[in-house]
């Protein structure tokens, strides 16, 4: 029986809708669920420091905690769901250091914070929000949008894929990294990342996921990396949801941009939901 793209399987839509909220604050805070990275409050694990401004599309959503995600429209920014929105946190474009104030930062407040309405934070299934700007991003060398995948098919195994993210660089540390850095993955079959010796189904890695590692744990995304875009063959193809930090057995899973999540930005972005 084919469900409709629109309809919740775990929760009513009415629901789901509450999860959407507007701000009256000048800024929202940030604060990261916990037990998603479980093993470590790190970020990128292993690769290599960014050149300033190199990825351009890179939003800092900087509170208690560091979560990133995608420009994509001059006012919208793509993260993961779970990169819950209390208090007061910023958005930063054009930011290369998480310590250092920029002339190229640009900084905003979150008008409205969209999560997917069918998101699943026990399954992590939908794992996208959409966060509305207080005001346009002036687009420069520093700033720019990422465009969203033209292809929505399967990221097939073997592919290599970079993300990037402010986290740590050690497995055993909870400091965050100042600057950012890059790292790059290989995707995982799924068959493989759902098996005894890796989730073993718990949660289980769907084929709205993708599943991607690097060198026996050592190149791997973490907790400051939740929402940042996954790059697959210089194409926008997922969005960092969780994993256990540096572990082989537990590689990070990415949302993977189909054709029913694309879909849905583009109808909130132009405002239909």
């Amino acid at each position: 029986m084919s469900i409709p793209e629109n309809t919740c399987t775990h929760m009513g839509m009415r629901e789901a809708m509450k999860t959407s909220f507007h701000f009256s604050f000048p800024v929202a805070m940030l604060l990261l669920i916990s037990g998603v990275f479980p093993e470590s409050c790190d970020g990128i694990l292993g690769g290599n420091i960014v050149k300033p401004h190199e990825k351009p599309y890179m939003a800092l959503i900087k509170g208690l905690k560091i979560c990133a995600g995608a420009l994509i429209q001059e006012n919208w920014v793509l993260t993961a769901a779970h990169c819950d929105l209390k208090g007061t946190p910023q958005v930063i474009l054009g930011a290369h250091s998480t310590t250092h104030k920029e002339k190229s930062d640009q900084v905003f407040a979150i008008e409205k914070a969209i999560p997917y309405p069918c998101y699943d934070p026990h399954t992590f299934e939908g794992d996208l929000q959409l966060l509305l700007l207080k005001g346009k991003a002036k687009i420069n060398k520093a700033v720019r949008l990422l465009p969203l995948p033209k292809s929505h098919d399967d990221v097939k195994p073997k592919t290599n894929c970079q993300v990037a993210g402010w986290g740590g660089t050690k497995s055993n540390s909870c400091d965050f990294s100042n600057i950012l850095r890059e790292v790059n993955v290989t995707v995982i079959d799924r068959r493989t990342c759902n098996d005894a010796k890796h989730y073993d189904f718990q949660p289980i890695v769907g084929n709205s996921m993708i599943c991607a590692g690097g060198r026996n744990g050592e190149d791997d995304s973490c907790e400051g990396d939740s929402g940042s875009p996954l790059i697959c063959d210089m194409e926008f193809r997922g969005v960092t949801s969780f994993g256990k930090c540096g572990n082989s057995q537990k590689p990070g899973v990415y949302i993977l941009l189909t054709n029913k999540y694309v879909n849905w930005i583009k109808k909130t972005i132009a405002g239909a939901i």
